[in-house]
């Protein structure tokens, strides 16, 4: 079978079952099978033992696996992750939280480039700064022991110092003395499971999708993490839902952080806010005080 036929009746497949990118989906595969990655590309017919394996890849994916299960790889900026189930697929949106910690560590001096990722899953953003930046002290912490394993062989040869844990005590050592905390946390509100597509829920693991009621429950965390790591003039960049864009920028403001911004995403919706740790000595005594 040629290729181009090949491809048109795993898209028309793929459109059958009602799954949102039929075309993308049928071409990764094929060239990943084929060992391609270039565009009309393919000119050698697949062998029959291929066209086998290509017919047990449109099955597992009609059935709603993701595309990134059957590859075994996820892209993400200009690297390729290992990803499979039990560890959070890296999603394009996440690569603009990687370009405000590259704007921010670029105007640190080169000796105060500590970095702390928290929750850092197949460890997408932690290789993606230890690639695009020179002179950066990487630090990352995990907490599912499912995705630890991807997050050991995507950093393999990368100098970082990892951690398998909660992130809400990670790091102590490294109190008051960090330049950036990042973080792509769960963000998802327990009522919107029912709403996710079906290569999401069940397929991404529950421990790095939702976050409480409201979707917030990580990010609070990552907030106290935060001031508790964050050196004065520090930042913190994390990633949320668009629909918690007000209660987050609050979430990040005064009084224990200043300069709150929050970037959109490739599509142009609110996503990543930015805040700058404020000095100690500027905060208000809370003592006494009911949250």
């Amino acid at each position: 079978m040629h290729p181009g036929d090949a491809m048109a009746r795993a898209s028309e497949r793929f459109r059958a079952a009602g799954l949102a990118s039929p075309v993308a989906d049928a071409r990764i595969l094929l060239t990943h099978l084929l060992g391609s990655h270039h565009g009309p590309f393919l000119t050698a017919e697949p062998t029959p033992e291929q066209e086998v394996a290509f017919e047990d890849m449109i099955r597992r994916r009609e059935s709603g696996e993701p595309v990134q299960h059957i590859t075994g790889l996820a892209p993400f900026r200009y690297e390729e992750v290992h990803v499979g189930p039990g560890v959070f697929i890296p999603r394009p949106e996440t690569e603009r939280l990687v370009d405000a910690a590259l704007a921010i560590l670029a105007k640190r001096p080169s000796h105060r480039r500590r970095v702390v990722e928290l929750g850092a899953g197949s460890g997408a953003i932690t290789l993606s700064l230890a690639r695009e930046m020179g002179g950066v002290e990487l630090h990352a912490v995990e907490l599912s022991e499912d995705a630890w394993p991807y997050l050991l062989r995507n950093l393999d040869g990368v100098d970082v110092n990892l951690a398998l844990g909660d992130m809400a005590d990670a790091f102590p050592e490294l109190d008051g003395t960090v330049d950036l905390v990042v973080s792509n946390p769960p963000y998802v509100p327990e009522s919107d499971r029912s709403i996710l597509p079906r290569d999401v829920v069940g397929r991404d693991p529950d421990l790095a999708l939702f976050s409480g009621h409201d979707g917030m429950a990580a990010l609070r965390v990552v907030r106290d993490v935060a001031l508790r790591l964050l050196r004065p003039g520090g930042w913190v960049a994390a990633e949320h839902d668009e629909k918690q864009s007000a209660a987050v920028v609050e979430l990040f403001g005064p009084p224990g952080f200043t300069g709150t911004a929050d970037i959109p995403d490739l599509s142009g919706r609110p996503r990543h806010v930015v805040a700058s740790r404020v000095p100690r000595s500027e905060e208000p005594d809370m003592a006494g005080l009911t949250p």
